[in-house]
């Protein structure tokens, strides 16, 4: 334990506050307001003072404290992120530094897009942009409300989890790895540029079926060629294709993939059939610390948290 507090039970904690005070149908959450008001309520002394947008570089996202002679922190996101759905959750990462790190980080966290999804060398601030991201993934995706728009058992389309997306104000990446944390199904998530996989996730079952793709500290990993990510393959984006075995996997499987014109990679979802037997266990979803224990014994996916 590294004393500081837990991600998940401070967004919990934040997220049982807005549901007496707003009701469960209070999505997306407005996080530029919850980040202001609780921390003046819950922090008076050392609140959050400003959210805004700001030239950032090549920083996604920053917590800052205000200049000398002025009280509070700041939050700022990249002007320049066109996506709203980027921006929402970088305000709620942002704001999970806040709420977890300010005492052990008094002077702000600046966040590149490499050190939100895991890729910065150094291993604390790796440590500490995991805790934002879980922090800011349960506050504005609750695993209870959405299991209540996807069952856990339910094979969703793209467009169900888009509906998600939009429901919570982020990104269809963002919507699918919440998915992924607590679906009873086989599925992985790949994205690919340039004809090789940039990173992916195994949802819990598909990770102990061995169905992930190692992309951590070894050569690039290639695309199949006849998969629809294969950019001569997708002839236009939600495309969708029922493949036989030994094109993604060692057994068939589902893919749709979306192809993002303006950052340039695909995003494919890969749904397996579930295996034999799978279907009757009746289990807590998978979260990614419990996974982190696969991983040691099975190296796989590289995480994006």
């Amino acid at each position: 334990m590294n004393g500081r507090p837990a991600p998940k039970k401070e967004a919990n904690r934040i997220t049982r506050v807005l549901n007496q005070v707003l009701g469960q149908e209070r999505f997306p959450v407005p996080v530029k307001t919850v980040a202001i008001e609780l921390s003046r309520q819950w922090h008076p002394d050392d609140p959050v003072t400003l959210v805004r947008g700001a030239s950032l570089g090549k920083f996604d996202g920053a917590l800052y404290r205000a200049p000398t002679g002025k009280r509070g922190w700041g939050i700022i996101y990249n002007e320049s992120v066109a996506s709203e759905g980027r921006i929402n959750f970088t305000l709620a990462h942002e704001f999970g530094h806040y709420v977890l790190h300010r005492v052990d980080y008094p002077d702000g966290v600046e966040c590149t897009e490499r050190d939100v999804v895991g890729g910065g060398v150094d291993v604390l601030l790796r440590e500490i942009e995991s805790e934002a991201n879980k922090f800011a993934a349960t506050l504005l995706m609750p695993f209870d409300d959405f299991r209540r728009q996807i069952d856990a058992d339910t094979k969703p389309t793209l467009e169900d989890i888009g509906a998600c997306a939009n429901r919570y104000g982020t990104s269809l990446t963002a919507a699918t790895l919440r998915w992924l944390e607590y679906t009873k199904r086989r599925a992985v998530l790949v994205v690919s540029r340039d004809g090789f996989i940039l990173w992916s996730r195994s949802s819990g079952r598909a990770l102990r079926s061995g169905k992930f793709f190692r992309t951590a500290n070894c050569p690039p990993v290639p695309i199949p060629q006849s998969s629809l990510a294969n950019v001569h393959k997708l002839a236009a984006s939600g495309q969708c294709a029922r493949h036989e075995a030994s094109v993604w996997f060692d057994e068939p499987c589902e893919e749709v993939t979306l192809r993002s014109d303006r950052y340039g990679f695909a995003i494919s979802l890969l749904q397996l059939d579930n295996a034999v037997g799978m279907g009757q266990v009746d289990e807590e979803p998978v979260e990614i610390d419990a996974l982190e224990g696969i991983l040691k014994k099975t190296p796989g996916s590289s995480w994006l948290n």
